[in-house]
């Protein structure tokens, strides 16, 4: 299966790069292009888009905006001319970040990272890889990939996970769980809204939450921060709005 991509970027000179570049890559198939980056949300949208080419800076809608509204549909890859944005499109487990002039070979690894995570095959549960949801006739669960083995978790227990630089720990009802998976990752692999991500290291299950004070969550004895780039989304769905 090719890997199905549509490229968003206001200058008409950063999409023909993409497109040449596209066009050297035998598993990749671009889709459509576009400068219009409502347009282009709407078009990946439809959900026949496995990973999104985006540039940041855009007049209309911002590439984090964009990022925000596309609540990780699909996967992305960052383009832009400026590296101070990188932290901030992680945040958002962002598949890979280009600077431009984006380089031919630096482009391939990129989408090649993309299509090797595309095309992983799920294996069956007990040895699935960390991340996979539950079997039907179970409860919902992961399988978090610890130093030694995997570890089913059900969701149910979860009541936070804290995020590392390179791993997670899943804080349960009864354990602490150090995980070799990251917390972008794990955010993917939860249901939303049940599990919310509120801050660039915390993610929070929503049925956990015993109060909310300023920019402060409560679950059970442990305070955990609101960050600026989640506050909105958090107050939508905790208030419905």
């Amino acid at each position: 299966m090719p890997l199905r991509a549509f490229a968003i970027d206001d200058e008409p000179l950063a999409l023909r790069v993409i497109e040449e570049h596209a066009r050297q890559v035998p598993f990749l198939e671009l889709v459509g292009t576009t400068i219009d980056p409502i347009a282009g949300l709407l078009r990946v949208q439809q959900g026949d888009v496995d990973v999104v080419l985006l540039d940041i800076q855009m007049a209309t809608l911002t590439g984090l905006q964009f990022l925000q509204l596309l609540r990780g549909q699909c996967a992305v890859i960052l383009t832009t001319a400026y590296p101070q944005y990188a932290l901030d499109g992680y945040d958002y487990a962002v598949a890979d970040y280009l600077l431009k002039p984006i380089s031919f070979d630096r482009f391939l690894r990129a989408v090649q990272r993309v299509h090797a995570q595309a095309t992983r095959p799920v294996l069956p549960v007990p040895g699935a890889p960390a991340g996979t949801a539950s079997p039907p006739d179970g409860p919902p669960c992961l399988f978090v990939k610890t130093e030694h083995r995997l570890v089913k978790v059900n969701h149910i227990d979860i009541w936070y996970i804290e995020g590392g630089k390179d791993y997670a720990t899943v804080v349960t009802s009864t354990e602490k769980i150090l995980t070799l998976s990251s917390l972008g990752k794990l955010a993917e692999a939860l249901p939303q809204p049940q599990f919310l991500r509120v801050h660039k290291s915390y993610i929070v299950a929503l049925d956990k939450i015993t109060a909310v004070e300023r920019q402060r969550i409560y679950t059970g004895k442990v305070i955990i921060p609101i960050g600026d780039t989640y506050r909105v989304e958090f107050a939508r769905v905790v208030g419905g709005g």
